[in-house]
């Protein structure tokens, strides 16, 4: 029972890290253009744009426009280089007017 256990364990430990740690090996191993390293650093906003959006326009069901005011706001004061906390706050202090007031 123990030994089963344990390699169910060991299993899903091997699971975990293979995918991660391939990648890390492979890309150290390669010496890549500076085109594929400037396409790599997108990924991550790319990612989280991904995650986020469809946030944006469920927040509310049926008026996707109160998410999508919170998100608009939320760029706007990205591009004037505010500090995140001031952006969250200022995104989630809009959805939250236009849930209350309108």
């Amino acid at each position: 029972m123990i030994d089963s256990i344990l390699l169910i364990i060991l299993g899903m430990s091997l699971v975990t890290m293979i995918p991660r740690f391939l990648p890390v090996w492979i890309v150290e191993r390669f010496i890549m253009p500076a085109w594929v390293k400037l396409w790599l650093s997108y990924i991550p906003y790319a990612a989280l744009g991904a995650l986020i959006f469809p946030g944006i326009l469920t927040i509310e069901g049926g008026e996707p426009w109160i998410g999508l005011s919170g998100g608009i706001l939320a760029a706007c004061l990205v591009l004037l280089r505010l500090n995140i906390l001031f952006v969250i706050f200022g995104s989630v202090i809009t959805v939250i007017l236009f849930k209350t007031f309108l």
